[in-house]
């Protein structure tokens, strides 16, 4: 049985090659034959994976940070931002774009049981892919709810909030019938970061003046990225999930990351935007002010405001 549960199964792999959305670890593997009424442990399981003849490959990666002055200030106000959310049930979102990807028979990081490894190329050359991703995540932190948008053009701070319109139109009506605000936590930098004027302008554009919405934008410390709730949450189960999986079609990717889950109860949705952006867009910050309805708070104005309906 357990021979049947890891031979990878997966129709319209252009490779050849057939692949299985759900992660092939110990744990899920134990999770899937408790399933089927056979009590294994994970341990176990990877006893028994052994002697199979499967074995396990590995890569991994890490990253340090540094501290910004005003870091540990900003920490406690988000804190309270978000206390004020959870007491009024408004929602809550953490941000940001995961590592982009190519879309392609290339390596990818990590290791999985498997009885011999993928073979991939063995350079990974952009003019070799057939893509690229910029995976937009959206992560819900009063419900454990997560969606990623996959873009395939540049990663701009309108690609951003039309990620976000994705999660608001499609996802946030039905969960929040009742939403009136919107707490959004993001990091200092990328095409949501404090200095792009585009991304306060769209939010006004696209969503608060759209929807009616009153957006708080609390932006984390430069250097303090992965303390943003999305980044360990939601992102390192995704790159747990799809580890040493060659990301051929956005098909793979798209369901790798809908199979995500974890034992708290995770679940994500996916959604493809092969929408064309154009990069290199230029705002000019008094002119956006003063075309928006912007309020900025007291403590540390830059990395704290609101876009009002």
């Amino acid at each position: 049985m357990i021979e049947q549960i890891m031979e990878p199964e997966t129709a319209g792999d252009p490779m050849g090659k057939s692949l299985n959305w759900t992660r092939k670890s110990t744990c899920s593997l134990s999770k899937t034959l408790k399933g089927k009424g056979i009590d294994i442990s994970p341990n176990t399981a990877g006893k028994v994976l052994k002697a199979l003849g499967y074995s396990l490959k590995l890569n991994r990666k890490s990253i340090s940070t540094t501290h910004h002055p005003d870091r540990d200030q900003q920490f406690q106000y988000i804190e309270s931002r978000v206390k004020k959310y959870e007491d009024m049930g408004q929602p809550i979102i953490s941000v940001d774009t995961k590592k982009k990807e190519m879309i392609g028979n290339f390596s990818n990081q990590g290791r999985l049981y498997c009885r011999e490894a993928e073979r991939t190329l063995d350079h990974d050359f952009l003019s070799n892919a057939t893509g690229k991703i910029s995976p937009y995540g959206i992560y819900e932190k009063l419900t454990d709810k997560g969606t990623v948008v996959l873009g395939t053009s540049r990663e701009t701070p309108e690609f951003a909030v039309d990620a976000i319109e994705t999660w608001l139109t499609v996802i946030a009506y039905n969960r929040y019938p009742d939403i009136q605000k919107l707490l959004i936590l993001c990091d200092s930098g990328g095409s949501n970061g404090y200095r792009k004027h585009g991304w306060k302008y769209f939010l006004f554009t696209k969503l608060s003046s759209i929807y009616g919405i009153d957006i708080q934008v609390c932006h984390y410390p430069s250097g303090a990225s992965k303390w943003n709730p999305i980044e360990h949450r939601m992102f390192s189960h995704i790159s747990k999930n799809w580890a040493g999986v060659p990301l051929r079609s956005h098909e793979v990717a798209i369901n790798y990351i809908e199979s995500t889950t974890t034992s708290k109860g995770l679940a994500i949705q996916a959604f493809l935007n092969e929408k064309e952006y154009q990069s290199g867009m230029k705002f000019d910050k008094k002119e956006v002010e003063n075309a928006i309805k912007i309020k900025r708070d007291e403590v540390l104005p830059d990395w704290n405001y609101s876009i009002l309906s």
